[in-house]
């Protein structure tokens, strides 16, 4: 089944402009994107790499039993607006779809 793009955008879009009803936020923080495994034979090195070659800092979480285990990209210093986090996010979800892994979300740290 292919991604859809589209839909992912519209919520980062509908996302970012709930925050902004909710008060001022930075111009620039850390900028966090979220990725789950998308089967069990999906390994986080690669994806991981994949992501680093893009600029991202990567961790892998593992999570409780409950929980999926977790790879997080983060990418410093990045500008805080809609477009500009969905510019890194799909270019983030490309490589980590490529690897197994499915977007699940992000957030950022004002620094």
């Amino acid at each position: 089944m292919a991604h859809d793009f589209d839909s992912q955008k519209a919520e980062t879009f509908s996302a970012f402009s709930d925050l902004q009803a909710e008060g001022p936020l930075p111009t620039e923080a850390d900028l966090d994107l979220f990725f789950v495994p998308a089967d069990a034979d999906a390994d986080w090195r690669p994806a991981a790499q994949a992501l680093a070659d893009l600029g991202f800092e990567t961790q892998w979480i593992t999570s409780a039993e409950d929980e999926p285990d977790t790879l997080i990209a983060t990418m410093a210093d990045h500008l805080i607006s809609a477009a500009a986090i969905w510019t890194a996010e799909e270019l983030a979800t490309k490589a980590a779809l490529e690897n197994g892994f499915a977007p699940d979300g992000w957030g950022f740290a004002e620094n």
